[in-house]
């Protein structure tokens, strides 16, 4: 799920998303999280500093790093997070 999450972000025009429009993609790829572990997954990125994790009300809103980027275009590698496939 991070890096579902993290190449979501990545898509964003602004590399940010709320947890709503994650859920969504995390869902789409087959994942039916609840909404505490879809937060904890979140703060987790957060955690790896692949993403800057802020609430806004009570909603959570995350942002890609330049080390979450790295991942994604397989740079850099970030334990706790899988690695992208080839071309994906």
């Amino acid at each position: 799920m991070r890096l579902i999450i993290l190449k979501e972000l990545a898509a964003m025009p602004d590399g940010r998303c709320n947890e709503s429009i994650l859920a969504d993609a995390v869902y789409a790829c087959g994942h039916n999280p609840s909404r505490d572990v879809l937060r904890t997954q979140i703060n987790k990125l957060g955690e790896l500093g692949a993403a800057r994790v802020t609430t806004i009300g009570s909603i959570l809103v995350a942002q890609i790093t330049e080390a979450g980027v790295d991942h994604c275009l397989r740079r850099t590698k970030i334990e706790g997070i899988r690695q992208p496939r080839l071309g994906a």
